[in-house]
């Protein structure tokens, strides 16, 4: 079992077990483990002072575990955005999450912004000029927000409906309205599942919200998705969920 980094649901032990053992099973899904994010990756999306308390934070807590951990998940989004450059969709299985770290603050589970670090090193390295992130945890990511949100490269959108149905039609829409972007990627809330915090969205509709990325990847980003874990606190189901989003990301439907 994976060592708790904090006490937090996010760093709990065990949080990311199902996940691993239901991928491991399924064939054609392969491990592969990052590097940690170096101080020029986290630069870009992070102030030095951010960087600094977070070390400090950590430091005082499991003798630097936590910032380790925190470098490894960025690093873990930044090979998930490389690997879906070939057009292999890809899902980066990483704690801790980072959607509500902004560029000088950090809360709700989250120390890095995965996404946001992910994104402007693919930019920054000339691999891709823009990028549409489809956030659908439970909480707006308020820290990809504050770092991306006014940059005209990148289209954030967190969407919202009670129920596959609703929710999933939020998303059609904000779709059909975007234009061209060199990829599409997805802070991967399963904290919404029926049977989570957010008692909404249920295991074949994070199925089709994978099929949706997958159609629009395949029509607008030359086949480039992937996603990457934020929220997703009922441990035991967290692998089936996981599993029918990333099938649906390939253009499965799971039945």
């Amino acid at each position: 079992m994976l060592e708790s980094y904090d006490r937090t649901p996010a760093g709990a032990a065990g949080r990311l077990e199902s996940a691993v053992e239901v991928l491991s099973k399924r064939k054609g899904y392969e491990f592969i483990e990052p590097a940690p994010a170096s101080d020029e990756d986290i630069i870009r999306a992070h102030s030095s002072r951010h960087i600094e308390r977070i070390k400090a934070d950590s430091d005082s807590r499991k003798e630097g575990l936590l910032e380790k951990l925190a470098r490894l998940a960025a690093g873990g989004a930044i090979l998930t955005g490389e690997l879906a450059l070939s057009g292999t969709p890809a899902f980066g299985l990483i704690r801790p999450p980072g959607h509500h770290a902004s560029r000088s603050s950090y809360w709700g589970f989250c120390y890095y912004s995965n996404m946001a670090i992910a994104l402007l090193n693919l930019k920054a390295r000339g691999l891709i000029q823009s990028a549409f992130v489809l956030d659908f945890d439970l909480h707006v990511g308020d820290g990809t927000i504050n770092i991306l949100g006014e940059k005209k490269a990148f289209t954030i959108h967190n969407p919202s409906g009670r129920g596959d149905e609703s929710f999933l039609t939020d998303i059609q829409a904000a779709l059909r309205k975007a234009s061209e972007y060199d990829i599409i990627a997805a802070s991967a809330g399963f904290d919404q599942y029926v049977d989570d915090w957010g008692g909404n969205i249920s295991t074949s509709g994070f199925n089709r919200i994978g099929q949706i990325m997958h159609e629009f990847a395949e029509e607008r980003c030359e086949g480039r998705c992937f996603g990457i874990l934020e929220g997703g606190y009922n441990f035991e189901d967290l692998g089936k969920n996981a599993l029918a989003f990333c099938e649906g990301m390939q253009g499965k439907k799971m039945s």
